[in-house]
This record gives structure tokens, sequence and C-alpha cells, in this order.
């Protein structure tokens, strides 16, 4: 097992009807700025019932956050934070949501040109104080609820931004209050759970049996409750799982001490910033292709895979890593994603485009190994079409 440092200081409220309990835990004499997206907060009532929640506190707020939130957008939000000399933010969304409060958090109080906190790529940003903020859940996929992390687009790009002062200081995850998803959302929040598993898991042996075997139990229990979530949309305890597998994908814990890769998550946002594919289908495209064709890289980890998680243990091992793969995709195209490239009105003849974005940006050396080079990329891309 790898050297590593853990530490994650969010305060989880999980379960039915603790909306109520933003009261104890904003400051009271706070001055909040509430976040959220496209006005579905509004139109299902969970934005009157925060509001109802936080009785004495001055409240501003600040909607339109748009999926892969952008720079811009988040930029007049940081003019109204220091305008109204707010002191909490409160997101009450998805992750696209989460991840811009995160950004405003730092960008308030950042020295300089805010722009400058994009170019830090996985290391913490330099800025020594933020903004506090708290998390309403309304959308399970990306973890930003427990993590220290989100990813802005700003000029054509999607940049990672990192501090350990934008953990949440608390999480209030509600499993009622995503029933109102499109069945397209839930599949995609599904996906991105699933892939933020296997880009800490389908990686290489490091003896981390723990984190193996945890990721192992997210991946099965999406299998098993994937389907049912979306067809059954107010089954709690489908959804309920469903939450807390996307806050545990990724606030640390599986990745730990072991290899992790992302390739699948780097190229998939250039497909979203290129072609407008959402985020969870451009993963659902890419990993049984990067699988694929790297297949010899990480063949140790796709032979556990297919044993402990889709029970394949018979036929030589090059049988068993094609029908891991193959159920893999089989499981995405039943939540209703296509993966294919095709399917999205993408032609062969963009993949220059695709691979241009990836060296523009840096991306010449992904993966746990740094062996997915633009060649490497190329391959995937063809594979996926």
């Amino acid at each position: 097992m790898l050297n590593f440092d853990f530490y994650n200081p969010t305060h989880i409220v999980f379960g039915k009807d603790r909306l109520a309990e933003l009261d104890t835990l904003v400051p009271k004499k706070a001055k909040v700025l509430i976040l959220y997206g496209g006005g579905s907060v509004k139109k299902y009532g969970t934005l009157e019932k925060v509001i109802d929640a936080l009785p004495g506190r001055e409240l501003k707020e600040f909607g339109g956050i748009e999926p892969n939130p952008k720079f811009t957008t988040l930029m007049k939000a940081v003019e109204v934070v220091k305008g109204e000399n707010i002191d909490f933010l409160l997101a009450v969304g998805g992750g696209s949501v989460m991840d811009g409060t995160k950004f405003v958090a730092l960008a308030a109080h950042a020295d300089g040109n805010a722009e400058d906190l994009l170019a830090h790529g996985f290391q913490p940003v330099p800025v020594t104080t933020a903004i506090p903020l708290g998390t309403v859940v309304t959308l399970p996929a990306t973890g930003s609820e427990m993590n220290s992390g989100g990813v802005i687009s700003h000029k054509g790009g999607k940049f990672p931004v990192f501090s350990p002062l934008v953990f949440p200081k608390f999480s209030i995850l509600d499993p009622t209050l995503t029933y109102s998803l499109p069945p397209t959302q839930v599949a995609n929040g599904i996906i991105d759970t699933f892939i933020h598993t296997v880009e800490q898991y389908v990686t290489l042996p490091a003896e981390g049996r723990f984190q193996d075997r945890t990721a192992e139990g997210i991946l099965r229990t999406l299998i098993e409750i994937g389907k049912k979530t979306i067809d059954e949309p107010t089954d709690y305890d489908a959804r309920a799982n469903l939450v807390w597998c996307a806050t545990n994908a990724l606030n640390g814990l599986i990745g730990a001490g072991v290899p992790q890769d992302w390739t699948t998550h780097m190229i998939g946002h250039e497909l979203t910033a290129l072609f407008g594919i959402d985020h969870g289908k451009t993963l659902a495209i890419l990993q049984p292709s990067i699988w694929t064709v790297r297949k010899d890289q990480k063949r140790k980890k796709l032979l556990q895979y297919a044993a402990r998680v889709w029970h394949i243990t018979k036929g030589d091992e090059e049988s068993r890593i094609t029908l891991a793969i193959d159920k893999t995709r089989a499981f995405f195209e039943e939540l209703g994603v296509s993966t294919r490239l095709s399917s999205y009105g993408v032609t062969e003849d963009r993949i220059d485009d695709i691979i241009n974005a990836l060296e523009s940006h840096g991306l010449t050396a992904l993966s746990e190994t740094g062996e997915v080079t633009l060649d490497v990329s190329r391959q995937i891309l063809k594979d996926a079409m």
C-alpha cells in the first residue's frame, strides 16, 4: 500500500426530512448566499424549505449556475459575495452547483486575478482563507458534497480546483430530494459514481485490500440498484444506496494509498467541451474502450474486477476480461445511455480536434503510469466510435 494522508472533516446529515436542521448547522448570525442552478430547486419547493429553515439570517440568492459551471458566471457570484459582505455559502443542487460554490468560496478571498486559481491542476490552490460553505444535495453523482475539489469551465477547457479549505462544513443528503430528477440525470449520476470508483480501483495492484473491497461493494451496489432506481424513482432504499455510493466514491476513502488513473475523466472533459455531451455519458462512451486498448497494462486488476464484481471466473484470461468489459458496456446501455461516440453525432474526422484539445491542455501522458500518450488516446477514441 502506498503512503497517504487522509483528511475529511465534512459532517454528513443523511436521511429523510433533515432540511429543518439547517437552523442548527448554519451560524445564527451568518449572512448567507444560497447558490443554485437552473430553477428546479424552486419548482419542486426545495429552495423554499431551505429558506424556511434559516430564520433570522440575512439571505441572498444566486441562481443560474449551469452544468459544467462557467468561470464567468461564478465571478458574478463573487461580486455578490463581496458587495453584500457574505460570510457563509450554501450550495443547493448537484455537483456543478457545489463545485461552483467552492470556487466562489476561494475566489472571494483570493489575491490578484481569480483566473490564476485555474492554473494549479490537482495541487491545492495558494489561498489561505475561504468562505465556509455547506451543501444540500439534490443530484447524486460527483461526491462534491464530501471532498475538497471541483471542476470549472473556462475558455473551452475544464479545470480542476482543489483546496482543503473548501471541504463543506456539512452536507445534507436527503434521498427524497432526488426523486424528481429526470431519468437521464439519474443514469448520468450512476455512471459518474461507477467511473469515479473504477478510476481508483482498476489500476495497478497495491495491496490496498480494504480500498479494493470497498470499491467492489460500491460497484456491486450500483449494479444491483441502478436500473431499479431509474424505473422506481421513489423507492427510498434504492435511491438512498445510490446517494451514499456517490458520496463514498469520491470522498478520498477508496483512493487512499492506491494508484489512480483518471484517463476517462480527462478525455471525457474534452468531449463535453467540444460536443456538449453530458459528463456521465462521455464516461460511458470511453471506459469500455480504454479497458479494451489498455487491457494488457491493467490485466491483473481487470481480472480481479471480472471475478469480484461480475463473478466471472471461468474461461481463459482474455475471455474473462472481454466479458467483463462487455458486461460493463451492457450495464450502461441498460441505464439508457449509448456507449458509442457515433450515437452523439461525433464522426471519426473529429478525432483530430479531440487530440488537439488534449495536447493544448497538456494531457499527453495520462493514466496511473503516464503511458496514455496522444497516440494511445487516438486508439481509444477510434475504438469508441
